[in-house]
């Protein structure tokens, strides 16, 4: 939507306060005032900052909308199951039936690049179904957007949605031993970041929640990007070009920081490598399934460049180096890997 791409070119800009940036000396508020001429209050042909925020303020507080659900759409054991304190800290549970003890659990994270989705889609996944089916729960989870929040804060409280749910699994019978996560795009890098980001417990915290693991026994990435520091893409696919972003300040914004060039601050590289999936691979990590199914030479078009074959290989590269199973799909001698036996298997193995 227009309106979330209007929040998300402002939402670097606020965050940093440039008081005196107005659309007479910055592209992306003329690109702003030029899309949306209602964001200047006083009629006076230029936006600033101010009216920038107030507009960026009344399109947050504009009612969520809701997602229908599909015709035989499942509905879920527990919804809106809060996991923290922002209004899309939500999650929806879906208890295996006629399990007779713990289940194992499934996370399910929505894609479309951290601006939009809904937990509702995996109401009427086949996969889901199949796992429920099969005796292993699944939690589908919603998070904040980058209108109000940096991706390396996404990923944390995607972390925590995992930690609230062993905190609680007494309370839902679920085996806190036995967890994995599932997604596609942004929830299939979120997935990927989840299974080899070193585990988050903190014995010490004061909030209980935080002192679980946010360790997994495996994941399922379908069409992932092989890391969020977005600076090592075109190691592995070759040179970007204008088309694939929508601004010269998208990778900033990704991260809420000001410009490119903090890239190269202490602080950016912190969180730059807070974000890189593929410097956070080691040994100990779980099993990946990636079905990247854009199989190219070189990407072509932007939806190319977030999603195709060089990802998948390139995460299936340094996993080789670190003895980490990883299995490509479209790299796969036949018969190819079932996402739901794939699962059931890591998830099973001992108990069978």
């Amino acid at each position: 939507m227009k309106s979330r791409f209007f929040c998300l070119l402002l939402s670097g800009f606020c965050t940093f306060g440039y008081a005196q940036v107005t659309s007479e000396n910055n592209d992306r508020l003329r690109q702003g005032l030029k899309q949306y001429p209602q964001a200047d209050a006083n009629k006076d042909g230029i936006l600033t900052m101010e009216e920038a925020r107030a507009f960026l303020a009344s399109k947050k507080s504009a009612p969520p909308t809701k997602t229908e659900a599909k015709p035989g759409a499942m509905k879920p054991d527990a919804a809106d199951v809060s996991y923290g304190p922002h209004e899309r800290n939500k999650l929806d549970l879906y208890l295996a039936k006629n399990a007779t003890g713990a289940t194992p659990v499934v996370i399910l994270i929505h894609g479309g690049g951290f601006r939009n989705g809904d937990k509702s889609k995996w109401a009427s996944d086949k996969t889901v179904k199949e796992l429920l089916e099969r005796g292993i729960s699944c939690a589908a989870l919603n998070y904040p957007f980058l209108t109000d929040k940096p991706v390396q804060d996404i990923l944390r409280d995607c972390a925590r949605a995992v930690q609230h749910l062993r905190a609680n699994a007494d309370k839902w019978k679920l085996d806190k031993t036995r967890f994995a996560s599932m997604g596609g795009s942004a929830g299939a890098g979120t997935s990927l970041w989840l299974a080899t980001r070193d585990d988050l417990a903190d014995p010490k915290a004061e909030d209980p929640v935080l002192r679980e693991s946010t360790r997994l026994l495996c994941a399922v990435c379908n069409a992932t990007q092989a890391t969020y520091d977005v600076s090592r893409w075109e190691s592995f696919m070759g040179p970007s070009k204008p088309e694939f972003g929508t601004s010269e300040v998208e990778a900033a914004l990704f991260y809420h920081l000001p410009s490119i060039e903090a890239f190269e601050t202490e602080p950016g590289k912190a969180i730059l490598k807070e974000c890189d999936m593929l410097s956070w691979i080691s040994k100990d990590d779980p099993p990946l399934l990636i079905n990247n199914s854009q199989v190219v030479e070189a990407p072509t078009n932007r939806g190319e460049w977030l999603h195709c074959i060089h990802h998948a290989r390139e995460v299936h590269k340094v996993c080789a180096a670190a003895e980490v199973p990883c299995i490509v799909l479209q790299d796969q001698v036949e018969p190819k890997t079932d996402a739901t036996e794939f699962l059931v298997k890591h998830l099973t193995a001992e108990a069978e």
